[in-house]
């Protein structure tokens, strides 16, 4: 056996170890960027994919935040509090699909980019919300809450970044949550402003700044 073959059986252990470490190393990553309650990516797992989606002049960026989840955990326990978080996970997950990501951004707030092929977002989107609205498998019908949705093509704001866009998603659903209609589209009726990615009304934001656009 020449020296050559010699050096490379040698080396095999050591390049299967190295081959076993990183993928090791891949899913120590993978976990970090995933929820545990929900099996979603964290906000920073969500925020490389989306980034990358937005590429996709197809792209529509969804906010989604559970109406009186605090009313719930009070009321029924936080079991019953996970469990809607963890069916509200799976619903919108599926919704969005292979071609999309769907993230949660911390407590009762979910994020995602799904690509619309056919231009139903809107529709897509009703649907998601009657679909959200339903009792949890196994768990007390009365222990339901409906959840509210604002998304915005990002296609009709080309200057935003992902940020920029999930904050017009964010005024969006609060004008649906404000309002009850379920879901509302960034950039028609009257939104309420925000400063630096803080809602009004949240800490943080301006009580001076005008309400933004006109009465739908």
């Amino acid at each position: 056996m020449n020296t050559l073959a010699t050096i490379l059986l040698s080396a095999l252990p050591l390049a299967a170890g190295w081959v076993v470490h990183v993928r090791w190393l891949r899913g120590c990553l993978n976990t970090a960027r995933r929820d545990p309650l929900t099996g979603l990516r964290t906000r920073d797992g969500f925020t490389r994919r989306a980034t990358a989606l937005l590429k996709d002049p197809r792209a529509v960026v969804v906010l989604a935040d559970v109406d009186k989840f605090k009313h719930i955990n009070d009321t029924h326990g936080h079991l019953a509090g996970d469990a809607l978080l963890k069916a509200t996970a799976d619903r919108l997950a599926h919704h969005v699909g292979r071609s999309g990501v769907a993230g949660r951004l911390g407590g009762d707030e979910f994020a995602a980019v799904l690509i619309d092929d056919h231009g139903t977002a809107a529709d897509l989107l009703a649907v998601l919300h009657g679909v959200l609205a339903r009792p949890v498998d196994g768990q007390d019908p009365a222990i339901r809450t409906t959840v509210s949705l604002g998304w915005v093509r990002a296609a009709d704001f080309p200057d935003d970044d992902l940020s920029g866009l999930l904050r017009r998603a964010d005024e969006a659903m609060y004008a649906a949550k404000q309002a009850r209609t379920g879901t509302r589209r960034a950039g028609l009726g009257r939104l309420f402003a925000t400063l630096a990615g803080r809602r009004a009304g949240r800490a943080g934001a301006r009580a001076d700044v005008p309400v933004m656009g006109v009465a739908a």
